[in-house]
């Protein structure tokens, strides 16, 4: 296997664990609402600010990590009225179920801590999860974005998520960008795709760490000095934050459905986990409870 293999497998395991947002209803009529898996315990802890509780608070709790939430038709969401928010109305529930962890971690990291603009280079490292989630949403907001991968069909699926161009891991990315990226986002959680999304940037750049990584990786901090980078972490957004994007998804510039490729039964959720230790599924699977 190589040492990007661990980072897709996280990045698809993530979406097997959101279908129960699908069902989760808020306190306002039964309406369709989706949930943050940052979820915060009192409504004060939200106030002022767009970052996830997780960064703010020590006794937020994680759906799905330090509580329940995974695999289930039904979860209690304490606090609903900050945690849940509605969803647009006509919103398929399989695409409800695609926004998820990964998607909501990729606007977070693309749009508000990446800070990307029309006309902006965007170099996504990976087309997990994660990653497709990041090519839709940059190419949304009007970026040239460049995905890399070491798997073809998954550069086929950035293509059609609205990547310019889809190239394998180890191109010159500042060669055909013609400079560098003015941004790029490391959706594996490597320490290769960390090292060549920050090789990757033009001057002043901005890169983003978004896949979880298993140790402290060595950073090329020559070229962080050098080209005055800057190095961002994201790590998911808050319920109150949705609203921006779920804007985005009524609106129609962003179809999270596109990114399900298969849906399977509750059932099979165990054999394919097992599967996931092998080989990585291109796009999301759904689980329908």
């Amino acid at each position: 296997m190589t040492p990007t293999s661990g980072g897709f497998r996280m990045c698809r395991a993530t979406s097997w664990r959101a279908w129960w947002r699908r069902s989760a209803t808020g306190s306002r009529g039964g309406r369709p609402a989706i949930g943050s898996r940052f979820r915060s315990c009192a409504p004060a802890e939200r106030a002022g600010s767009a970052s996830p509780d997780s960064t703010r608070s020590a006794t937020a709790r994680h759906n799905r990590f330090t509580h329940w939430g995974s695999f289930a038709e039904f979860t209690a969401v304490d606090w609903a009225d900050v945690n849940l928010v509605a969803l647009p109305d006509g919103l398929e529930s399989d695409a409800a179920a695609a926004l998820g962890c990964r998607f909501a971690t990729a606007y977070r990291a693309v749009a508000q801590v990446g800070r990307v603009r029309g006309g902006e280079w965007v170099a996504v490292h990976g087309c997990g999860g994660v990653g497709l989630s990041s090519v839709m949403i940059a190419a949304a907001l009007g970026a040239r974005v460049i995905a890399i991968d070491i798997s073809e069909p998954a550069l086929s699926r950035a293509r059609e998520a609205g990547a310019e161009l889809a190239v394998p891991a180890g191109t010159d990315i500042r060669e055909v960008t013609d400079g560098g990226a003015h941004a790029a986002l490391d959706a594996i959680g490597s320490e290769a795709a960390c090292a060549a999304s920050i090789a990757g940037l033009r001057k002043r750049g901005r890169h983003v760490q978004v896949g979880l990584l298993p140790e402290p990786p060595r950073v090329p901090m020559d070229l962080v000095i050098a080209r005055e980078l800057e190095l961002l972490g994201s790590h998911g957004m808050a319920a109150h934050a949705y609203p921006e994007m779920l804007g985005l998804v009524h609106a129609g510039r962003l179809r999270p459905g596109q990114l399900v490729s298969s849906r399977i039964e509750l059932e099979q959720a165990p054999q394919a986990l097992v599967a996931m230790t092998d080989t990585s599924p291109v796009g999301m699977t759904v689980i329908r409870p």
